[in-house]
């Protein structure tokens, strides 16, 4: 089009309503127009951005792989303007930038703008209106799409820690089913018996006696127990009495010697299955109630990562109890990889004034990557007080950062991990997080390991944190 008709057309752009029309001519005068067909790639990734794109008519969209599927974070319609933008550090778009229709642009080398920030005040503050839309727009896409990378991590990794407890639940429930009935009919045929007082007084002390010494005894000792408790019962020709139940009662050879003695060797096969199915019963309780106190801590644990029934305000935010939170909800994960995690916190650790759940994202990313780094190794976590601050150091032993790559790790979109297994944000996120909380994260990185440290300000020696 001529130069009349496209001074026209930019004075009745949507972005660029309003600007000045000697500034919209010097624009026209250092653009030069290009039509791009549907499918047509305008700027490649990777790949360098190579102009300042004002989008007259048709669309453009940014598709990008995050570990969570494809999906679109950016797209531009008549009336846009993307590409290189005054101040803009942009170097190369996050996925290819792709015509989804025919597309008609007007495009200005970059060397113009030092130029055009001299001269065109009023067209600067609207591309650099649009540059910082545009920042938000992608630190919030990038925001949530990690989000939910971890997520399904984090869930993958649940899932399986707690089908373990959740099975185990199930299994024994429905094990002391059966054994109540069992232990209903040992109690009819007990309580059939008669016994006097002090007889069912001296049968419920053995009963109810509590052996941990049991506990501490060798697989080896233990089957010897129950091997003499076997012959025990053999030479009396008594049958049907759970002799592992027996030794889990803690009850020797002289026990049953005694109880024998005192009801008489009539009855002894009875009062020892009485016993035997008591202690059965309370054992399937047992483990029932361990199983559900794994599943417990883990909901909680989750319950306290995520921070879900808590309001994202700004208040005081214990780091230990966060580490904790991260460090269980990442232990199956460490399972699975042979790694040994130890935590270490400071108990005098003050609290750090911040948002709880950006500071676990912040320790899951750190211990998650050391984790990938360490398979059949070792990580510490440590927190200590210092100076009116916070350090949290994360340590592993694998073979450390490569040399060509360390400079890079901080970058957004930079990852070393098969696509689909991470989104290169982990680590550009939890800078700009601990930045948000007037932090510092740094690593030290060798042949014998990588080291990262973050430092946050205790309560009350920093500034309101920006959010």
């Amino acid at each position: 089009m001529d130069s009349s008709t496209l001074l026209d057309r930019l004075a009745v752009h949507r972005t660029l309503a309003g600007v000045p029309r000697e500034q919209l001519a010097w624009l026209a005068s250092v653009g030069f127009e290009q039509t791009i067909e549907a499918g047509e790639i305008l700027t490649a990734s990777p790949g360098t951005v190579r102009y300042l794109y004002i989008v007259f008519d048709g669309s453009l969209f940014i598709r990008v792989d995050r570990g969570t599927g494809p999906k679109t974070v950016m797209e531009w319609h008549g009336g846009d303007v993307t590409g290189i933008l005054p101040f803009s550090r942009i170097k190369s778009p996050p996925g290819s930038v792709i015509a989804e229709e025919r597309t008609h642009l007007l495009c200005v080398d970059p060397k113009y703008l030092p130029q055009m920030i001299r001269e065109c005040p009023e067209l600067t503050a609207v591309f650099v209106h649009v540059m910082l839309d545009r920042a938000r727009v992608f630190k919030s896409s990038e925001l949530l799409d990690e989000k939910m990378a971890s997520l399904g991590r984090l869930a993958a990794g649940l899932a399986h820690e707690l089908n373990n407890p959740a099975s185990a639940v199930a299994r024994t429930a429905k094990t002391l089913v059966t054994q109540l009935t069992v232990l209903d009919r040992a109690t009819r045929d007990f309580c059939a018996m008669n016994l006097a007082d002090g007889q069912c007084q001296a049968i419920e002390t053995f009963r109810s006696a509590q052996v941990p010494s049991l506990r501490a005894l060798s697989p080896l000792d233990r089957a010897d127990r129950q091997d003499a408790l076997a012959d025990w019962l053999a030479d009396r020709r008594i049958a049907g009495v759970d002799v592992e139940s027996l030794a889990e009662a803690g009850l020797t050879v002289a026990d049953l010697e005694q109880i024998s003695g005192l009801v008489g060797a009539d009855k002894a096969g009875r009062v020892l299955n009485y016993i035997a199915a008591g202690q059965m019963a309370r054992s399937l309780a047992a483990e029932i109630d361990v199983a559900a106190s794994r599943i417990h801590t883990l909901v909680a644990a989750v319950k306290g990562f995520t921070y879900v029934d808590q309001q994202a305000t700004l208040k005081p935010v214990a780091i230990g109890q966060g580490l904790s939170d991260t460090v269980t909800v990442l232990r199956s994960k460490a399972k699975a990889k042979s790694v040994g995690v130890e935590l270490d916190v400071d108990p005098l650790l003050p609290t750090v004034d911040g948002y709880g759940g950006e500071l676990n994202q912040v320790w899951a990313n750190l211990l998650d990557n050391a984790i990938d780094a360490t398979p059949g190794g070792h990580v510490r976590v440590k927190a200590t007080a210092t100076d009116h601050s916070v350090c949290v150091r994360v340590i592993d032993d694998g073979p450390g950062i490569p040399a060509d790559i360390a400079n890079r790790i901080f970058d957004p979109f930079f990852t070393t991990k098969d696509v689909g297994h991470g989104t290169g944000l982990g680590l550009d996120i939890a800078r700009r997080i601990v930045q948000r909380h007037h932090g510092d994260i740094s690593f030290t990185t060798g042949a014998t390991g990588t080291e990262f440290r973050v430092s946050l300000p205790a309560s009350g020696s920093q500034t309101a944190v920006t959010h």
